[in-house]
């Protein structure tokens, strides 16, 4: 049996030289790639043939030889994903479609294939592929319980391998936190927290060559006293990563933070979200308190590392001058890399349901959800000029000169902390 995995292109089919280049260069010597297919190889029988498509830099060929495709993706991806699924059924190919998105709407990822996996699939692969082998696929395979953590296996590399500069792994799944706008936590069994054995994720960094990661774990905060072990385990291996968590929680555990530096970590990615109380109250995220932001960074900074603050623009408690008073917060909490987003209801999330209700979703174009684009009508600010001001404050923020500044704020840890911080400076 021989299968194929695919990971849909983002935007454009047609790029300019400049715009593939970077693609290229982004993810095959940057950045980490993700992991859903190298588990999900994990749970193959050995005699199956599988192969793995990245379409950010490998190109795809709709008449290769397999017997089944299988296909994630996210939200503002899932455009592709469905247009890719359509063209190889039509060739008389099995397609198989999974992702946050089809979980949410499996109804109208089914349209396009032969079957959808619903939820994580460690527990339901090997049941499809034995249906699949019988000629017997079902239309749906639905998660049913918790991850049983004896069925969570290493990730199988030999398919896909990391980047020159970096890799990922995954230690556990869920977010309890609740926010009403994510897919994670209002996924199915999202809100649980589940985690693999420490010594099996010890085994699996031992073998990975590159020294720079990425923890893709939603959260690391979720479970402190887990997190606790698997950063004293990781000491002494020598590497360097990136991952999420809480700021409430890494503001009130100094223990935690300490041993995050001894293993490693050089950016805790944290969603501050907003600068309103308010906002964040209103979207279930109520662990986040305003006036704790700055000691708790404050107290990141002291061990040693950084923190990229994630904020979004057009909750139903934002005025026009949130841009100019997120910015001077930004500044005064001393945030070393700031994202900005826009606040986007995906499919599946309170957040939708709410929008949907009162009449406030403009577009169902799912490639406009990408945290880019105003998809829903903005209570107190136009639409424009939450489209505008969102870029005019990435644009400020990272000016050529914060871009070099913020990278060379590296340099005073070590050399992979600045290549680090350097890049995602200048990716940003």
């Amino acid at each position: 049996m021989k299968l194929l995995f695919i990971y849909p292109r983002r935007g454009s089919e047609k790029r300019t030289f400049v715009q593939s280049f970077r693609s290229i260069f982004l993810h095959k010597v940057i950045f980490a790639p993700g992991l859903t297919y190298n588990v999900l190889a994990a749970l193959t029988p050995k005699d199956y043939s599988i192969r793995i498509i990245n379409e950010e830099y490998q190109k795809l060929d709709f008449d290769e030889e397999c017997d089944c495709v299988g296909i994630t993706a996210t939200t503002p991806i899932v455009n592709r994903a469905y247009a890719i699924a359509d063209l190889f059924k039509e060739r008389g190919k099995k397609v198989i479609i999974g992702g946050c998105h089809a979980s949410a709407i499996p109804d109208e990822a089914k349209q396009h294939a032969d079957s959808v996996v619903i939820g994580n699939a460690e527990d339901t692969w090997p049941m499809l592929l034995k249906d699949m082998e019988k000629d017997a696929l079902k239309p749906f395979y639905r998660q049913k319980g918790l991850i049983d953590p004896e069925h969570m296996p290493t990730p199988d590399r030999k398919y896909m391998k990391g980047s020159f500069f970096s890799d990922g792994v995954q230690t556990s799944w869920g977010c309890s936190t609740g926010c009403y706008y994510c897919a994670i936590t209002n996924s199915t069994f999202g809100k649980h927290h589940v985690h693999r054995d420490i010594p099996s994720i010890i085994q699996e960094l031992r073998a990975i060559p590159q020294k720079f990661l990425r923890i893709y774990d939603p959260s690391l905060t979720s479970n402190p006293k887990y997190t606790k072990e698997l950063f004293r385990n990781m000491i002494g291996l020598h590497k360097k990563f990136l991952c999420n968590g809480n700021i409430h929680v890494l503001g009130q555990d100094e223990e935690l933070l300490s041993l995050a530096s001894e293993a490693g970590c050089l950016q805790w990615s944290v969603g501050l979200e907003s600068i309103s109380q308010n906002n964040l109250d209103s979207i279930g995220k109520r662990t986040n308190k305003v006036n704790d932001y700055a000691s708790a960074i404050q107290k990141i900074h002291d061990h040693g590392m950084w923190v990229k603050g994630n904020f979004m623009f057009g909750f139903d408690y934002d005025y026009p001058d949130v841009f100019k008073k997120t910015r001077e917060t930004i500044q005064s909490i001393e945030v070393d890399l700031p994202c900005f987003y826009i606040v986007t209801p995906l499919p599946g999330t309170p957040l939708f349901s709410e929008f949907k209700q009162q009449g406030r979703i403009l577009t169902k174009d799912w490639s406009l959800y990408d945290f880019g684009h105003v998809v829903y009508q903005p209570k107190n600010i136009p639409a424009d000029v939450l489209f505008e001001k969102t870029y005019e404050i990435y644009d400020e923020l990272y000016s050529p000169f914060n871009k070099i500044k913020r990278s060379l704020g590296g340099v005073k840890t070590d050399i992979l902390s600045f290549a680090g911080t350097a890049i995602e400076s200048l990716y940003y």
